[in-house]
């Protein structure tokens, strides 16, 4: 890849502050001692001439590259379209893998399966993401003939798969992330539903149930339908459809793991059906792909493509259709650019040529319009723009194929066969996640509403820094009705829907995701979805109230809808409440809630031997999803009066553990009680009984930062890097402060 040599007037990238802080951290290229050694600037041209230097390779182009890469830099730097985030990284780098998403098969024995796991740690390491279908293995307890053995089944190797991506951190700069995909006909898939029943279990991992049209009439009639061993082909049982389907809805309620994909649909929009079958997607569920697939993706953001005439305002067709043609060509370009880790998928990849152009700062549009989320007009220009887009980059593609070549499965595609003309891309259109390049972009994510008017940014030594969208900003301005007082009741609150001293125009209009029927968030989404080639990110957020019932209905709507999956998420549904909205503080659980959580019959812990001052305390803790929840103290020495206080202890933080109290709130009690007999554990001085408690859970659960802890920590409130607030979004959770995802 051919860096072009930087022009002296280009000017400088204007960065948000959020935008400095995840470009510091994520994207600039770093030296030895891990600090950056290039500016924003630089990186952004390193992309952009890295990029166009590949129009050298097309004699007939109709750009210069010197011409092109300036154009992508201003294209980059004014924020109207940003490609995924291994291109920022890689791009004009020796590592050079520019694409996101990658899907690898998994075969029906040991080599095929550790094969599998050994090409997801090249592409991990690489930055990519991976999906996985496990369909193929056969069903646990099957007979394995080579051994005369047993099978132990596929979610047996999702362990397997989960445990080695916790030894990989991508590139130093993303983590890994997968998605495990089962059919809903597979012997083992009640196992699957229940996978991620304890929290903390699979946590690199999204789970998807790969729905079949066949299930779903079963469901509708309440029939059975066939389990079907893949590696024999024989039904080995029958179960009730409609009682499978409740137990995803209720798994769903209570965690929002599994989401659904709909398999037939995926693959009656597969342009390469001659190449094989659709069986997984992307960790996010937008991106069904081909084994030993790649896609890579952009988004352009549509809050720059306003414009104003006569007082009205509306969409900037024409600068919209140009910034789609530019980003068609952006995209097919990192194809060609990108360095892929196996020599597998640099085939796969240059024979279908499948890029994935797609939005961000929908929200924002909105804003801008004065248009409702939750409104037909909105899901209207949802469906208009994207027929735009989708055609536009069907165009932009088509004359790329004239001026260079066809994707070279072009003739066996669907294409050919309906008469469509030459393409040079397979697929053009994705709606992708865009948590941190939305960051950058300093726009709302992908087609997700907003989370809060108003949140807390995380900075330096603990400071708090508020921040407020522009747009909302700007309309109280205009009405009349900013003030600082409103400002702070908007920062606490996240939503003004409750204010009624406030326009009506203005509380319609500016809504967040928890003011949003869920319906709306579904009908947003499959707007978007009749004119996208690939699949659709977006989160159907639902409240705390919402009963299974609901989820049901939503499941149910997204099918008769067209949508290609759905990923649902009930707020507070996890054991530690995800924030959307305010300055970080919690609801407080009104008094009936407050009642301890019942014991499970079976937990797992671990015991602990303490020497203290007064004798051996063996100190044992027991875990649910993953955290502590009872602790049992009882020590060496046999006095009646110590033994007490060690129970009495152990009763009173079993309590706190068990009504939802944090470690960190324990062991800030209990940590530098005095005794009379104090002694040194492991450099650490222990008190008393209580502080050697304090003792166990700091070391156990506060001060390891190795990948596994740091994994757990995704399903709690706090970012694990900057100890801000995270929110679900996406299928994924997102810090909007320093950009972490679960995802990458």
């Amino acid at each position: 890849m051919n860096i072009l040599k930087m022009p002296a007037d280009l000017p400088e990238a204007i960065l948000n502050p959020n935008a400095e802080v995840v470009l510091q951290k994520r994207y600039l290229k770093k030296g030895l001692d891990g600090k950056p050694i290039e500016s924003p600037k630089e990186m952004f041209w390193r992309v952009a001439s890295g990029i166009a230097s590949m129009e050298e390779n097309y004699p007939n182009s109709s750009w210069k590259a010197e011409e092109l890469a300036r154009t992508f830099y201003t294209m980059m730097t004014q924020y109207d379209f940003l490609p995924n985030s291994p291109t920022l990284m890689n791009a004009g780098t020796e590592l050079g893998q520019l694409a996101a998403c990658f899907v690898l098969p998994v075969g029906d024995s040991m080599d095929e399966i550790f094969d599998a796991v050994k090409h997801a740690a090249l592409i991990h390491k690489s930055g990519g993401g991976t999906g996985f279908s496990f369909t193929r293995l056969r069903p646990k307890d099957s007979r394995v003939g080579s051994t005369g053995g047993v099978a132990s089944g596929p979610i047996s190797f999702l362990k397997i798969f989960n445990t080695a991506t916790e030894q990989v951190k991508q590139g130093g700069t993303r983590r890994g992330a997968n998605m495990g995909i089962l059919r809903v006909d597979h012997p083992d898939i009640l196992e699957f539903i229940r996978a991620k029943e304890r929290e903390g279990d699979l946590n690199n991992f999204n789970l998807s149930v790969a729905l079949t049209e066949k299930f779903m009439n079963s469901v509708e009639n309440d029939e059975e339908y066939p389990l079907v061993a893949p590696h024999t082909g024989e039904i080995v049982e029958y179960l009730k459809a409609r009682e499978v389907f409740e137990l995803l809805v209720r798994k769903a309620w209570e965690s929002g793991d599994p989401g659904i994909i709909f398999l037939d649909r995926i693959n009656r929009d597969n342009p390469t059906p001659d190449q094989g079958e659709m069986e997984s997607t992307n960790p996010c569920g937008e991106q069904p792909l081909l084994p030993y697939e790649a896609c890579n993706l952009g988004s352009i953001n549509l809050a720059r493509f306003v414009t104003e005439v006569d007082d009205v305002r509306g969409v900037d067709w024409d600068r919209l259709r140009q910034t789609v043609h530019l980003s068609v060509r952006f995209l097919d370009n990192v194809i060609d650019a990108s360095e892929y880790p196996l020599e597998r998928i640099s085939q796969t990849v240059r024979r279908n040529r499948k890029i994935g152009l797609g939005i961000m700062g929908w929200a924002d549009l909105l804003y801008q319009l004065r248009l409702p989320y939750d409104s037909r007009r909105a899901t209207s220009l949802a469906e208009k723009l994207m027929d735009f887009i989708q055609k536009e980059s069907r165009s932009a593609s088509k004359a790329l194929a004239t001026e260079r070549t066809p994707f070279p499965a072009y003739e066996t595609s669907v294409f050919k066969k309906q008469n469509l003309g030459p393409y040079r891309n397979a697929t053009t259109t994705t709606i992708a996640p865009t948590g941190t390049l939305s960051i950058i972009a300093g726009c709302s994510s992908g087609i997700e509403p907003l989370f809060a008017l108003c949140f807390v940014r995380q900075v330096m030594d603990g400071e708090k820094l508020a921040e407020a969208n522009s747009f909302f900003v700007q309309a109280l301005h205009e009405a009349g009705c900013h003030s600082e007082k409103l400002m702070q009741e908007v920062v606490e609150k996240g939503s003004i829907q409750q204010m009624e001293f406030l326009p009506e125009e203005l509380r319609s209009v500016f809504v967040t995701a928890m003011d949003i029927e869920p319906q709306w968030h579904l009908k947003m989404q499959a707007a978007f979805q009749k004119h996208t080639d690939n699949a659709v990110s977006k989160t159907v957020n639902l409240p705390n109230s919402s009963t299974q019932e609901d989820i049901y209905k939503i499941y149910w709507m997204a099918y008769e809808e067209g949508c290609k999956g759905v990923t649902v998420y009930r707020d507070g549904c996890k054991s530690v409440q995800v924030l959307c909205t305010g300055d970080g503080k919690k609801e407080e659980k009104k008094a009936e809630e407050s009642r301890p959580m019942d014991r499970p019959d079976i937990v797992y812990g671990f015991t602990q031997k303490v020497r203290t001052g007064l004798g051996d305390l063996y100190l044992t803790v027991n875990e649910v999803d993953g955290k502590p929840f009872e602790v049992f103290a009882t020590i060496g020495r046999s006095g009646r009066s110590i033994t007490a206080k060690a129970e009495a202890i152990g009763r009173l933080v079993s309590l706190a553990l068990r009504s939802g109290v944090h470690v960190r709130e324990i062991v800030k009690q209990l940590k530098g009680i005095g005794g009379e007999h104090p002694v040194f554990q492991k450099k650490d001085m222990l008190l008393s009984i209580p502080d050697a408690v304090s003792w166990v859970f700091e070391n156990r659960y506060l001060q390891d930062n190795s990948l596994r802890n740091l994994a757990k920590s995704l399903s709690k409130a706090d970012c694990p890097e900057c100890f801000g607030e995270l929110v679900f979004q996406e299928g994924c959770f997102v810090c909007p402060s320093c950009g972490f995802t679960k995802c990458g």
